[in-house]
């Protein structure tokens, strides 16, 4: 919210008319209220201590071609570098084969028609070898590019034994020993392989080598898959360091992208509007005088505008608006924390009103808790899919947990639920879809509660074992949610800060909020009402 309309002016000239008392007040105020300013910016400036912190941009400026493909790469390697931080069990694999793709059903065409030719090129008399030759110095290369820079005695090797001049001359005078030459590179490959490929390698020593061509495709495929491992090495190699400048790297690459597309936290703009905008719409009416020293203290500081502005992120609604782009490479992490954590609300709402209603007779029965709890996950499991009937879920489960009730009960000698108990059970099962759900308000509340708690805490991993009252049945479930959140939370703040400080900056302080604006988002973790 800009205070520069709020700033105290010049004196007009009506206001030299007045004593020379009054006007001593106002310049004291008014350097105070200037000084106030200034201390409160410093307290902004005071997160970013980094000197490559600081976040630029440029006037916008038609891109070129290649300005374009850089900040793609830019992009590319943020991405990279962000999951190989943030995943641990991240590593590619080899291309798999996708159902009715026209890319596959392409690759598969060209794929068969280089074998189909080489086949009837070997089987020519006398047989042509050219695109033998150029599969050979393609796999001399493979080979060549597993070595590592001291390992001059294999590369000498290789170089002398695939040496194409050589091979060519050999051609020429149908002289070419191709089965040999295959049985050379796939000694070869043992000898550079890790050991998990030990089994690919004895099924290819183990193949007919009258049978080049399928020898060559086999020799192929686990060429791949030893490129794949060499990758996966590196990728291992590199997370420690990765890791320690992880964040600094991706903060670089942001900016460059940010040097090339200057609206390019336009989104992140209006993210950060929101939750400001939040945080004032709840001042108390003392705060919304026009003494300037009042106003100060009613701006929310960083901290509040940066919880408040991550705890947006668990209702975002993915449909209406893009992410923040500080978020794009979160946003699939986001989407799942969104969805089990609309399914833990959903669970823990129908076991909060099924307790409620029965009452005494099966409080204290965590066997019966569990087993309805697992009931209910499973029932409403897939409940974020567009197509998923939540009327008609809601419906099953309830007839389900009365078989389960009924069950319960009469094992412990008490009378099974009456037809009018029951539709009652069912009716307020089936209403936990609908807007403003009180049940169903109050545990999103509390759920809001938690998480806003854990953004608040220094030391979150104390309280994510700490669930709110009427929680505890979904404790499990919030302490792996809010574990993954918090991870995530922490480590965008720690690359993206001195760009959110800038843009809080410039909305409190020096320039009128911007004229987009978020859609409403419903309430923490709601459930979609029919």
């Amino acid at each position: 919210m800009p205070l520069n309309d709020e700033r105290p002016s010049s004196t007009s000239s009506s206001e030299d008319q007045t004593s020379d008392g009054e006007s001593s007040s106002e310049c004291r105020e008014s350097m105070a209220t200037a000084s106030d300013l200034e201390s409160l910016r410093d307290s902004f400036n005071s997160d970013i201590s980094s000197k490559h912190c600081t976040p630029s941009s440029s006037p916008p400026e038609t891109l070129t071609l290649d300005e374009v493909m850089e900040a793609g790469r830019d992009l590319f390697n943020l991405k990279l570098s962000h999951d190989i931080v943030m995943n641990r069990e991240f590593q590619p694999h080899p291309n798999l084969k996708a159902k009715n793709s026209i890319w596959n059903a392409v690759k598969e065409n060209v794929q068969k028609a280089f074998w189909d030719t080489l086949q009837a090129e070997l089987n020519d008399d006398p047989p042509e070898y050219k695109h033998a030759i150029k599969l050979l110095e393609e796999i001399r290369e493979i080979l060549l590019s597993f070595l590592n820079p001291g390992a001059n005695r294999m590369r000498t090797q290789i170089m002398e034994v695939l040496d194409m001049d050589l091979i060519n001359q050999q051609a020429d005078n149908n002289a070419v020993d191709i089965c040999g030459l295959a049985s050379y590179v796939v000694t070869t490959m043992g000898k550079l392989c890790s050991p998990e490929r030990d089994g690919d390698i004895k099924k290819l020593q183990e193949l007919n080598t009258e049978n080049i061509v399928t020898l060559f495709r086999e020799i192929l495929h686990v060429l791949d898959l030893m490129r794949a491992d060499m990758v996966n090495f590196a990728i291992r190699s590199i997370r420690p360091v990765l890791q320690v400048i992880g964040a600094e790297y991706e903060r670089e690459k942001f900016q460059n992208v940010l040097d090339k597309t200057p609206n390019a936290l336009n989104i992140t703009t209006s993210w950060i509007q929101a939750a400001i905008e939040e945080l004032l719409s709840v001042r108390k009416p003392a705060e919304l005088s026009n003494n300037p020293e009042k106003i100060l203290q009613g701006l929310p500081g960083p901290s509040q505008i940066f919880n408040t502005a991550f705890l947006r992120l668990l209702t975002w609604d993915f449909s209406k608006s893009s992410v923040p782009e500080t978020w794009v490479v979160d946003e699939t992490q986001l989407e799942e924390i969104q969805r089990q954590l609309k399914q833990a609300v959903a669970v823990n709402t129908v076991l909060l009103i099924v307790f409620s209603t029965i009452g005494d007779r099966i409080q204290g029965l965590s066997v019966l808790s569990d087993r309805l709890k697992r009931m209910i996950t499973v029932l409403l499991n897939g409940m974020h899919k567009p197509n998923f009937n939540l009327k008609e879920t809601l419906e099953g489960t309830s007839v389900q947990i009365c078989c389960e009730l009924n069950k319960s009960l009469r094992e412990r000698d008490f009378p099974a639920l009456t037809p009018e108990q029951q539709a009652t059970l069912t009716g307020q099962i089936c209403s936990i879809g609908q807007k403003d759900n009180p049940v169903r308000t109050l545990v999103e509340d509390r759920v809001h509660q938690y998480f806003m708690g854990l953004l608040s805490d220094p030391r979150p991993e104390v309280k994510l074992q700490e669930a709110p009252a009427g929680l505890a049945a979904i404790q499990p479930e919030l302490g792996v949610i809010g574990k993954a959140f918090i991870t995530l939370v922490n480590y965008n703040r720690a690359v993206y800060a001195p760009f959110y400080m800038e843009i809080m900056k410039k909305l409190l302080f020096f320039s009128d909020p911007p004229a987009t604006s978020l859609p409403q988002e419903p309430a923490q973790g709601s459930i979609p009402h029919d």
